[in-house]
């Protein structure tokens, strides 16, 4: 076929008696359009050597079919797209937005430019923006929402009303975690990691919370801040034990690798878990599991979350209001706590 009389999308649409768009649609695969027709669709544009100009449809429609999302880190080295937590969500993330037709494109706030929403919408580069975490500053955040630009971000649901965040239940999780330490007798537990970070300062407020009803010390010197990292966490124990003793029994740790940094310095000084200190994590990464002991957690459902996100930012890529979403925690029993 000669470039006067190559088929077009118009003339393919045309052949299988279909709209274009949803002739567009099949072709890339997209779940809305049905499989028998997706398939149909796709051999008859093999059989007349039919492929889509992708760069002329970009500029034409003016999407990208991209979405941008940002991991937004702290200035610590050791978090970053290694963390298992961080992976599962990208993970979970990608599978969703291949599904509804999308691409994920991957950066961190370290790397970025400061003006997300310039460098990733104005540029062409990406037709929406989901952002993993607040961290300690929104600044950027609060900017790409002013500008307008589709934005989801993944965090804490009730630390904003300008734009739209998915999030667990995080002081649920932290309240879960805390009284089931002291339903196993627990009496002087610890808060492990940073309060400063919008999701983390929810399940200092959870834990507290749970030691308040049951009349248990909520000092300050429980709680422990440091980074959400297992080396900084494996650091702050290791500290407090040598200055002050084993003045503590139980654990409340910010994530699965906090608890992990701690589980590592109590083993180290022959501390029994979980005779001597039971421990609670967040987030149930797979390796929770494979942890010695393994490691009662709290289970966010990344899965849903990733669902609801990409839901929340479609509705803004066709001109609706995304709402902020809550999800459901669950607590996980395993052998580095007690049993009540």
């Amino acid at each position: 076929m000669t470039n006067e009389n190559k088929l077009t999308l118009a003339g393919l649409a045309k052949l299988a008696s279909v709209s274009t768009s949803t002739a567009s649609r099949a072709l890339n695969d997209n779940p809305l359009i049905k499989k028998e027709t997706r398939e149909r669709l796709q051999a008859l544009a093999k059989e007349h050597n039919f492929s889509l100009n992708r760069a002329a449809s970009r500029l034409r429609t003016k999407k990208t079919n991209v979405i941008a999302v940002i991991l937004n880190l702290t200035d610590s080295t050791d978090q970053s797209i290694s963390d298992p937590f961080l992976l599962k969500v990208v993970g979970d993330l990608n599978q969703v937005l291949n599904k509804n037709g999308y691409e994920l494109l991957l950066s961190n706030s370290l790397m970025a430019s400061e003006d997300w929403a310039n460098y990733f919408i104005s540029s062409s580069r990406a037709d929406g923006i989901i952002v993993i975490g607040q961290g300690k500053s929104t600044s950027n955040i609060e900017q790409v929402a002013a500008s307008g630009a589709p934005l989801v971000v993944w965090g804490d649901p009730n630390a904003s009303s300008s734009y739209a965040v998915v999030g667990s239940n995080n002081e649920l999780g932290s309240y879960l975690a805390a009284k089931h330490l002291i339903e196993g007798q627990c009496k002087n537990i610890l808060f492990l990691g940073d309060p400063e970070h919008a999701e983390m300062n929810e399940r200092h407020k959870g834990y507290r919370r749970a030691l308040i009803e049951h009349n248990l010390n909520t000092s300050s010197e429980l709680t422990l801040s440091c980074d959400i990292t297992s080396k900084a966490a494996y650091d702050t124990i290791s500290s407090v034990i040598l200055d002050k003793g084993l003045f503590f029994d139980g654990i409340v740790a910010t994530s699965d690798m906090v608890a992990l940094g701690a589980l590592k310095a109590l083993k180290e000084r022959y501390i029994g878990i979980p005779n001597d200190v039971s421990i609670v994590g967040f987030d149930d990464i797979a390796m929770a599991e494979l942890f010695h002991p393994s490691l009662t957690t709290i289970k966010q459902n990344t899965k849903l979350a990733s669902q609801v996100m990409v839901e929340q930012l479609i509705k803004q890529l066709e001109g609706q209001k995304a709402t902020s979403v809550v999800i459901d925690v669950e607590l996980i029993t395993r052998r580095s706590s007690r049993s009540n």
